[in-house]
Formats: structure tokens, sequence, C-alpha cells
């Protein structure tokens, strides 16, 4: 069963990078079910593991889902607790778009029982592994960052206004990482002129971040939400390579500082 909800990568370095909305698969008895637009799964963060294809080259674990977040949204706790209580979101199994059209057609959308079946069969299997993945890399390292991976068209009124900056690096508002982590990230970020960015603005992390971020005991638990607009065309989704190199580069070098925190061996600013 595994097999057929994730791919897992396990590989030396102490960074596990987790791209839970990286799937598109749709089983055909939900998709019978979905609008034409939704079919299409528009909310998908596409291409990330092409872009992040440098993690593994640098050591890294890697997990990828196969199944679209339509299926059942992973960076969601399995109760659908709101993530950015008063603001338009999505939920565990998302009956609306990030455009706030329906995903469903008329009086399809999922019970509670279906709900909860889909959290058993997809939900849990990935999250399983990802804990484990995040021990198994602690107790060889005494340190592991979690990193996930995550895009998003640009503009999306729906969910916030205005245009949404190129790269949005979450932290939980400083709580789900090391201080000396998130200085040295935000430092390599100022000190790039390509992309513009903001940390812990509109979207500061989701669940996985928040729930599996522990720095006091060794795990460090970083997001960053890239707007598509820098790596692929939004309207058709297909990947541009020459946009994304630039961005695959400077991708390299956060999850190469990254490594280099979690072994002790970066530049000190704040607190471990």
């Amino acid at each position: 069963m595994s097999a057929e909800v994730f791919e897992l990568h396990r590989g030396t370095a102490p960074l596990l990078v987790s791209l839970p909305h990286d799937g598109t698969a749709v089983p055909d008895d939900i998709a019978a079910r979905l609008t034409a637009q939704a079919r299409r799964v528009p909310d998908t963060d596409w291409h990330v593991a092409r872009l992040y294809a440098v993690a593994r080259e640098l050591g890294a674990s890697m997990i990828v889902p196969r199944f679209s977040r339509y299926v059942i949204d992973l960076n969601r706790s399995e109760d659908d607790v709101s993530l950015y209580p008063g603001q338009n979101t999505t939920g565990l199994c998302p009956i609306v778009r990030f455009s706030g059209d329906p995903v469903y057609l008329p009086g399809q959308e999922p019970t509670e029982d279906e709900v909860r079946a889909r959290v058993e069969r997809y939900w849990r299997p990935y999250h399983v592994a990802l804990r484990a993945e995040l021990e198994r890399i602690r107790g060889v390292h005494g340190r592991v960052v979690l990193w996930e991976g995550h895009s998003i068209r640009g503009e999306l009124p729906f969910l916030f206004e205005g245009r949404l900056p190129d790269l949005n690096l979450g932290t939980a508002a400083g709580a789900s990482c090391s201080q000396s982590l998130q200085a040295q990230l935000e430092a390599l970020l100022a000190a790039q002129d390509n992309y513009d960015f903001v940390v812990n603005g509109r979207f500061k992390g989701g669940y996985i971040t928040r729930h599996y971020g522990d720095p006091a005991n060794g795990i460090d638990a970083v997001q960053l939400e890239v707007s598509q607009r820098n790596y692929m065309d939004e309207e058709t989704f297909e990947y541009a390579p020459a946009r994304a190199a630039a961005l695959q580069a400077l991708i390299g070098t956060l999850l190469e500082r990254s490594i280099d925190v979690a072994r002790g061996a970066g530049p000190a600013f704040g607190n471990a």
C-alpha cells in the first residue's frame, strides 16, 4: 500500500524534503464526481519534485505522494482544524478550489465516513513514513531539517490580496526551527536580488511544518512557498526549464545551508 501512496527516497544527509502537494493522481471513482475544471487538478504544486531534484544530489531524503490534494490534503491535520482561522482556505478533503469554485459536482462531496476512509488509506501512511524517516535521520545525525517544498499561483484573490512574493519562507513565526537556521536562510535570501521574499507572511507553514517542527529536540522544520510564475507557465502548467534554473540554484543553496546547520557547520547566527 505505501508504495502506491508515496515514494520515499532515503538519503544520507540530515535533511528530509517533503512535497505533499506534488501528486496528481485521482482514483477513477473520485474523478467521476469532480467538475471538469477540477479534473485538471489545477491546485497542484506543479513540478516541485523536478524543481527540488537538487535535494537528492545533496544527499537529502525525499518523500513525494502520488495522489492529488483533491483526494486528501496531506498538509492538513486529520481533524481538519483550520490553519488560518478567519481566512479563506481549503480543507482536508477540499470541496472548493483555490479560485473558490467547487471541486465536486452538486451533491457529490465526500461524506464524513469517506473522509475518514481517505485518512486511513492515503494520509496516515504518508505521515507514518515521514515521522519514521525523521527519526531515522535524527538517530544518525543527532539533528534533522524537515523542508516543506510548496508552490502556488502568484495571484489568487480567494486566498490572499494582491501579488504573492516570489518566495515565502515559513517557520510558524519562528516556532518550528532554530533561530540560527531561520537567520541564515533569511540572510541568503536577502543576499540575492533575483526574487523578492517574505518571512512568515501569508504562508507561515502548514500542518507538517507546525506539527513536526521541534527544534528543542533536534527537528527543525521550514516551509518554502514559491510563486509558480518563477519556474512554469501558470496557465498551461508547463515547466519552463530556463526560467527555473536560477530558482533551482537558489533552492540548492538554501538546502545546502540547512544541511550545514544541522551538522553544526554553518556560520553562527542567533541561538541554536
